[in-house]
């Protein structure tokens, strides 16, 4: 199915009822007299719980509110054989029965057309939840009630891209999930609400941030109606600047461990990129006969900081094997125990089937 910006003919030629040969009506687009008309934007799987929250509620007798349209990447070569699909968010709107012409699919959040046919919609609000394009001052002026945001963060620490990633890199014990107004600023608008969240220390960011998203809905859901009479503009808290933390976009190089780090530095970092775009680490099989090297990439899938006296003692970066665990030693004489690993081609292996996988060859960092 292919999604545009640019309308649809479907969008141009609906049905029109005609009474009295004086008003006319599109079958598919009455707006309901009493609802305001909402505009949510989002593109992947995490923002499809937030859009389910909507309509759901926007399906209660008593709702104030409906979704009038849906904003969101364009179709993507996604998964291993790169078939052009729908955004999730997209998707997940086509399999409620939303209609096709009123997603919109823009590259860019600013781009002429699209913006004229946001117009012609008359938004009273709009609602982002990692929609993934910058929205631009023509944008923010459409909505007379404002461009709200849910952010995965307790703002304003970790404004950025990846809020959640950095923030397990970091190994924070608590997170949460921000309700604010948009503004040109990057994240740095007025807080509405916000909500706490102790971080585990096994978690990975893809369970993360599915949680912050789930808890950020109710949040919505719950302020929704002071946002659509106004009274959440005035509630609203400024952000302290000077506390500001920033969460920059993750590149794939950063994926690459380095073992003289510790321990603690290596399992949060495994954590934060567990999904996209993962952890890696370069280790040398040795020959028992000949001696030589064979150089491996592995992917990191799950590890844990070992509490092993005995680890301690190793020297000469040999990798060994514990209590199923492979014990890489690290930085500040720890060690990491590594429980799962993949090898470039192949699924997901735990670590004895791995060490088994060695024939009793030695492995050493690289």
């Amino acid at each position: 199915m292919y999604l545009s910006s640019s309308p649809s003919p479907s969008l141009m030629l609906r049905r029109v009822f005609c009474f009295n040969s004086t008003r006319c009506f599109s079958s598919a687009s009455i707006p309901s007299p009493k609802k305001k008309q909402l505009v949510f934007l989002g593109s992947p799987q995490v923002s499809a719980s937030v859009l389910e929250a909507l309509f759901n509620a926007s399906s209660a007798p008593d709702s104030l509110f409906e979704v009038a349209a849906i904003v969101t990447q364009p179709p993507s070569g996604r998964n291993r054989g790169k078939k052009v699909m729908a955004s999730p968010v997209a998707q997940h709107a086509l399999d409620r029965g939303f209609p096709s012409d009123l997603i919109f699919t823009p590259e860019r959040a600013g781009e002429e057309t699209f913006l004229s046919n946001l117009r012609a919609l008359q938004p009273e609000l709009c609602i982002t939840a990692a929609y993934g394009n910058i929205l631009p001052n023509k944008f923010l002026k459409i909505p007379p009630l404002g461009t709200v945001n849910l952010h995965p963060s307790l703002l304003p620490l970790y404004r950025g891209a990846a809020p959640v990633q950095r923030a397990l890199q970091d190994g924070v014990k608590e997170t949460g999930v921000s309700l604010a107004f948009t503004v040109r600023a990057l994240d740095a608008g007025p807080i509405i609400a916000s909500e706490r969240m102790e971080v585990d220390d096994q978690i990975k960011a893809p369970d993360l941030l599915a949680l912050l998203f789930s808890q950020g809905s109710k949040l919505l859901i719950h302020e929704l109606s002071s946002i659509l009479d106004g009274s959440a503009r005035l509630k609203a808290q400024p952000q302290e600047d000077s506390q500001a933390t920033l969460a920059p976009k993750i590149d794939s190089e950063e994926a690459w461990l380095s073992f003289d780090q510790e321990a603690r530095v290596l399992h949060n970092k495994v954590r934060a990129f567990a999904g996209w775009p993962g952890t890696r680490a370069r280790v040398a099989i040795v020959d028992n006969k000949s001696g030589q090297h064979k150089i491996l990439e592995i992917k990191i899938i799950t590890t844990r900081v070992s509490s092993c006296d005995h680890i301690l003692e190793n020297e000469g970066g040999n990798v060994t094997m514990h209590k199923g665990a492979l014990v890489f030693p690290c930085g500040s004489r720890t060690a990491l125990e590594v429980l799962e690993v993949q090898i470039p081609g192949k699924r997901v292996v735990d670590a004895t089937a791995f060490w088994n996988g060695l024939q009793g060859q030695p492995l050493k960092l690289q």
